[in-house]
């Protein structure tokens, strides 16, 4: 790889979480100890032992995954920069998939560590009652255009909630309308229609009541201007001051994750190399389905921050 290819740092969202996930990290690095002592402190709650131990329906819970995936991608980032060196270079942009956008808020400086993962709680529980309010879900479609989805979102009363990549868009709604949906995708030549296990109809207008309750959190919270522009899951362009942010924090509940059109920003700008740091290999696949080229990292457990040294 050329030394003049720029680096961007992606965090993974909600469905990357697996029980056991940060152990290693926390029995190998002194500093992860203190960061999942503060996330516990953070909550309110034994957060680190649902992580740690489960049981999965548990985790799975939008209120404990949220702030779990956070604290664990963060505590990555953390003791990559601990050993890395020369190996992990600093970021030219830095984006976040959905609440991967909190950790990249985090990981630029824009907030501290603590108030990130209390604000993925709120966001975790505040998505969970408005799925409770007016019940939801997403579907995966797998193999359609957007253009097409698009026009059966219309005619069923669904919204296109992520755009991943060329083969992966997901749409979000009632439930019911998201069944019929899936049959006319199908109908349409979609490979795969998948029904996602989330507890309502995120990146929806559904979770309008989440934006009202995370007006008023957010309102408390000062933003600095974060230490690398974090590409905009709303408009995949790059937030570079922290009066931009908290307007991106609150429209991304409501609508499309432009993840495809983040990568390729960042791709047109100069990345060549993307480090996925925190739990799984989701955003890999996502990258390498909309460039090739690109060059991929994970940095996801202890081997992987050892294999920097």
């Amino acid at each position: 790889m050329s030394e003049t290819k720029k680096v961007a740092y992606i965090f993974p969202g909600q469905g990357a979480q697996t029980v056991g996930m940060g152990k290693d990290l926390y029995d190998n690095f002194d500093s992860v100890k203190l960061l999942f002592k503060q996330a516990d402190e953070a909550v309110g709650f034994p957060l680190t032992k649902i992580f740690f131990e489960g049981p999965e329906e548990e985790l799975k819970k939008t209120s404990n995954a949220q702030p779990a995936l956070v604290a664990v991608s963060i505590a990555c980032l953390k003791a990559a920069q601990e050993v890395g060196g020369k190996n992990l270079p600093a970021p030219s942009y830095t984006a976040g998939h959905s609440l991967g956008e909190y950790t990249a808020l985090a990981a630029t400086s824009v907030i501290d560590f603590s108030t990130a993962v209390y604000l993925a709680k709120e966001r975790g529980r505040l998505m969970y009652e408005a799925g409770l309010k007016t019940p939801g879900g997403m579907m995966a479609m797998i193999g359609i255009e957007e253009a097409v989805l698009a026009e059966i979102c219309k005619e069923t009363g669904t919204v296109i909630a992520n755009i991943n990549s060329p083969s992966q868009l997901v749409i979000s709604g009632a439930l019911e309308n998201i069944a019929k949906a899936g049959e006319m995708a199908k109908a349409k030549g979609a490979a795969r229609a998948i029904p996602l296990q989330v507890s309502g109809a995120f990146h929806s207008p559904l979770m309008q009541p989440a934006v009202d309750g995370m007006t008023k959190i957010l309102a408390k919270v000062n933003f600095k201007d974060p230490s690398a522009p974090i590409i905009a899951n709303v408009t995949a362009q790059p937030l570079t001051q922290g009066n931009q942010i908290k307007e991106e924090l609150l429209k991304q509940l409501c609508s499309s994750v432009q993840w495809q059109r983040s990568v390729e920003y960042m791709v047109k700008n100069g990345v060549g190399k993307f480090i996925e740091i925190g739990p799984g290999k989701v955003l890999a696949g996502l990258v390498k389905r909309i460039n090739k080229e690109s060059e991929m990292v994970n940095i996801g457990d202890a081997n992987a921050v050892k294999g920097l040294q």
